[in-house]
């Protein structure tokens, strides 16, 4: 017999999770565990005594039934009363807490993500319920962390998102240059999305739209979002001219095919650019423009987690639960 427990199933010690699929659903058995859980984490840590507004200090809470479908718990004293889900992504969905917590267990139980498809088959509610879900924990939860800048060591770089030209837009081109007599041919042909990334070595990163590839651009972010004193790793791309006035500047000549010299390189940021374009191209397929920002912090969002992955589930609770 092995030298366990079939009947007693128990996460491995070598495992990074902290929640396993069968520890999840013994913590969070129905929707009354987790609104239960909602309360305590906003309102009342022992469950029974919260502030109350009109009393101006803390009294005992009791929750009754009512006719309203609203969960909601009294003031013992006045009649005061706390709507635990005010203000969270739960307000106003008539989806099971249960499944808005599994969601939440699904999509940090995977280092590359899931998609909106995915949750659908796995919660069971339609495609529609499936992306309000995911949108409002990616863009709620899941943003980049705080405002403070980067410092230290920070490597910058810059990708399109959006994929090569299809067939069909290559020829569409071809027939405007015929017809105009306009060269069309080139990566510059179809619109795609800049995203710039930095990345402290060892540290977070931030991912961000911006408009164009333009030095200006570039320029201002990277003042913007990092600390003087710092030093800059980037490629040899032109747009990267002037940031030596401000900062320490090292340069890696890609154009020359060098992509390490000692401690000159910029393959932290390529990674993170690389698990995000992975993620986009091998989980959602594709993302629309008015939509990649919130990808971009999602990912940037695990990246600073990557170190504790076990965090991931408990942070999102958490920032649910404000």
């Amino acid at each position: 017999m092995p030298p366990v427990d079939r009947h007693n199933p128990i996460r491995a010690a070598s495992s990074e999770s902290t929640c396993n699929l069968l520890e999840f659903f013994r913590e969070y058995p129905d929707d009354e565990t987790c609104l239960g859980y909602i309360w305590r984490e906003r309102f009342s840590p022992d469950g029974e005594h919260a502030r109350c507004d009109r009393c101006a200090t803390e009294r005992v809470f009791r929750r009754y039934e009512t006719a309203q479908k609203r969960p909601a718990w009294y003031c013992q004293t006045c009649g005061f009363r706390i709507h635990p889900l005010k203000g969270t992504i739960f307000e106003g969905s008539s989806t099971s807490l249960q499944l808005w917590f599994f969601a939440m267990y699904l999509i940090a139980s995977t280092r590359c993500g899931v998609s909106a498809k995915q949750l659908e088959r796995e919660l069971g509610v339609t495609y529609k319920t499936a992306w309000r879900m995911f949108n409002l924990i990616r863009n709620q939860l899941m943003s980049q962390d705080g405002d403070d800048p980067l410092s230290g060591e920070v490597e910058a770089d810059e990708a399109w998102i959006g994929g090569k030209m299809r067939e069909t837009e290559k020829r569409a081109a071809a027939r405007a240059e015929k017809r105009t007599g306009a060269a069309r041919s080139g990566p510059y042909v179809k619109k795609r999305q800049t995203v710039f990334g930095m990345v402290e070595r060892g540290g977070r990163a931030k991912a961000t739209i911006v408009p164009s590839r333009y030095g200006y651009t570039l320029r201002s972010q990277i003042r913007e979002a990092v600390e003087l004193g710092s030093t800059i790793y980037t490629d040899d791309y032109y747009g990267y001219n002037g940031v030596e006035l401000v900062y320490q500047h090292h340069r890696i000549n890609h154009s020359a095919r060098v992509y390490v010299s000692g401690d000159i390189h910029t393959q932290t940021i390529e990674g993170f650019f690389g698990l995000f374009k992975n993620a986009i191209r091998g989980v959602h397929h594709g993302v629309s423009p008015k939509w990649l920002q919130g990808y971009c912090n999602e990912y940037a969002w695990r990246w600073n987690r990557r170190h504790e992955p076990q965090r991931i589930f408990r942070d999102l609770l958490s920032a649910a639960a404000r």
